[in-house]
């Protein structure tokens, strides 16, 4: 994927970036989901009280996209307002990538650092039925 592709989703990420709803963990993440059609879906962290009943954002935007019939993913980009970590995506989120599209990119942004792995990296052994 080229530099400007990467950067364009960044940007989208942090434009989702501001819907976050993180009262309790104070912790806001935003982020991009780019289709193999082309289209990009976003989404943020929605928190509840009730911590089990919170949604990170990379499956909100996973969620959008295949509640408009998109099935197949290239990258996903996910940009936090914490800067002491990089926001790779927590083992449930893997999962649910995995379901889709195990060799998607997996973009993150510790700072001013961009980090790219693929999911097979994250999660290289995803529980399937197949």
């Amino acid at each position: 994927m080229d530099s400007r592709k990467i950067q364009e989703l960044l940007r989208k990420a942090n434009e989702a970036l501001k819907n976050s709803y993180a009262p309790y963990s104070g912790y806001r993440v935003g982020a991009a989901l780019l289709t193999k059609t082309g289209k990009v879906y976003t989404g943020s962290n929605i928190e509840n009280a009730s911590y089990g009943l919170t949604i990170c954002a990379e499956r909100v935007a996973l969620f959008n996209a295949v509640n408009e019939g998109e099935r197949e993913f290239i990258a996903i980009a996910i940009v936090s307002d914490d800067p002491s970590t990089p926001p790779f995506p927590c083992g449930a989120c893997r999962q649910v990538l995995a379901e889709f599209s195990p060799s998607m990119e997996i973009i993150v942004k510790k700072g001013d650092e961009v980090i790219i792995k693929n999911l097979k990296e994250l999660l290289p052994y995803s529980f399937d039925f197949k």
